[in-house]
């Protein structure tokens, strides 16, 4: 078998084998190399796996609160931890296979171990220095591995990691990254989670379902700090209800390590400190580019904050060398990683008509309880960009659908540009909005007025009801509430 490649992809996560599937549709010949696991942290050990065992802690939540429902359970309703995480990481071997199955039909050459970019044009595959992950995922035998491989175009889509504060390193026992949190060994009792981004939200969020005492610390004024202040205000208000604690505009300056708990200093923006001791603490300050050991500095590829500098094409100042994903800079999210990649491999083969990815039509997701989603412009940056805005907001406790779920407690929340009736950002929160969000993201990349969306008809009785409504109130023609 030849060595040589049109396009050679590093890294098998959601860009990656994207990016694969969509060069060996338009008849490049394919390679992808991976020193880990197919599908990369998203499938294996983040967006795919959170969100089953999110879906456990809903499950709960609805059973823990059966009788608002007019429903006795017989028995207490209790979680096991151990059957709770495998279903979880069944979840993600099953979509791991999936994988596999896909590279396998699009005729994607698998090259298993680690890469680095020896010269444009070229990649040499050394060992996998990592151990595969999931014993029920196991790299196949007789496969391709160690060896230099070439290729015009190399596309690196290695993707990120946890990143940590100097001094409280995550250890594996007793301070988490999402890696431990996602598979406990047992469930503690009382938790501090350090970042409210959405992976830290996810994961307060999730322990505080299955009993724990979550204390959440924000270094921001708002959690969820990217959110609209309105959405994120609204968001923590219902967090708290559930027994979330939430200290903002505060930061964990030092961690106390004891046998089996910590004590966490956490310190406020007036100088004062109290000490939280817990069982564990998950650091969840957000994530770094995995650029190092790839020979991207040997061969004078930009970086910038940990990340790869790219053009709106995934093309790198090297010629022959491109980057998509994580590992390119934020947004870091999967989709906006599969878009990239496809916006990269299609400009190498010349498809007609590729424009890059306008980045304020990325949708964004939480996952807690309640679910948080949004796109484009938040009002306070519509009113910094000089926007004249027009805001039309509309709460779940008016919907049909919601009441009858025993989910009002939401909301909807539109801007529009006000002298040319432009969609700028939707915000959302409550039951179900990460679904709904898309709606919205549609309308936008379609140019979509108010006129329009006040003239499509939604469906009665849905959530999507609000959508309309919160554009009508934007305009004073609300006509539920």
């Amino acid at each position: 078998m030849s060595n040589a490649y049109d396009v050679i992809i590093i890294g098998s996560g959601p860009g990656g084998y994207v990016t694969a599937i969509r060069a060996a549709q338009l008849g490049l010949k394919t390679a992808i190399v991976e020193r880990e696991h197919l599908g990369g942290i998203c499938l294996n050990w983040g967006c795919i796996p959170t969100k089953a065992l999110l879906r456990s802690a809903e499950i709960l939540d609805h059973a823990n609160h059966a009788k608002s429902y007019g429903l006795t359970l017989n028995g207490t309703m209790t979680a096991d931890v151990k059957d709770v995480v495998a279903r979880s990481r069944g979840v993600s071997a099953r979509l791991n296979g999936g994988v596999a199955f896909l590279m396998k039909k699009n005729k994607i050459d698998v090259i298993w171990g680690e890469a680095k970019l020896s010269k444009p044009g070229e990649v040499v595959v050394g060992k996998m220095s990592k151990p595969v992950v999931e014993p029920q995922n196991p790299v196949p035998k007789g496969v391709l591995g160690e060896g230099t491989y070439t290729a015009k175009h190399i596309i690196v889509a290695t993707g990120a990691r946890p990143r940590a504060l100097p001094g409280i390193e995550p250890d594996g026992k007793l301070i988490w990254t999402y890696f431990e949190a996602m598979k406990p060994d047992f469930m503690p009792k009382s938790l501090v989670v350090m970042g409210s981004g959405a992976i830290g939200i996810e994961f307060a969020s999730f322990y505080r379902s299955m009993g724990v005492d979550v204390t959440v610390v924000e270094l921001m004024s708002n959690i969820m700090p990217v959110e609209d202040v309105e959405i994120s205000t609204f968001a923590r208000k219902q967090l708290e209800k559930r027994g979330l604690k939430i200290i903002t505009e505060a930061k964990v300056s030092k961690v106390e390590k004891g046998a089996n708990s910590i004590t966490a200093h956490v310190e406020t923006k007036d100088g004062k400190v109290q000490t939280i001791t817990a069982d564990r603490l998950i650091s969840a300050v957000g994530v770094q580019g995995n650029i190092e050991n790839l020979g991207l500095e040997t061969l004078g590829v930009n970086t910038d904050r940990g990340c790869i500098v790219i053009d709106g094409y995934g093309k790198t100042n090297v010629p022959g060398i491109y980057a998509i994903g994580d590992v390119a800079g934020p947004p870091m999210l999967a989709h906006k990683a599969e878009h990239e990649g496809v916006i990269c491999i299609e400009k190498i083969a010349g498809v007609p008509g590729v424009h890059p990815m306008d980045k304020a039509k990325i949708p964004g997701c939480t996952y807690c309880n309640p679910q948080v989603a949004s796109v484009g412009l938040t009002e306070a940056k519509a009113k910094a960009e000089g926007r004249e805005i027009r805001v039309g907001r509309y709460s779940f406790a008016a919907n049909g659908k919601a009441i009858a779920l025993g989910e009002d407690q939401g909301m909807i929340k539109t801007i529009f540009d006000k002298k040319t009736g432009e969609l700028l950002g939707a915000h959302m929160v409550g039951a179900e909005v990460t679904e709904l969000i898309q709606g919205f993201v549609v309308a936008m990349n379609l140019e979509t007025t108010e006129e329009e969306l006040m003239h499509t008809i939604f469906p009665h009785p849905t959530l999507s009801e609000m959508m309309k409504e919160s554009v009508l109130d934007a305009y004073g023609r609300v006509l539920n509430a």
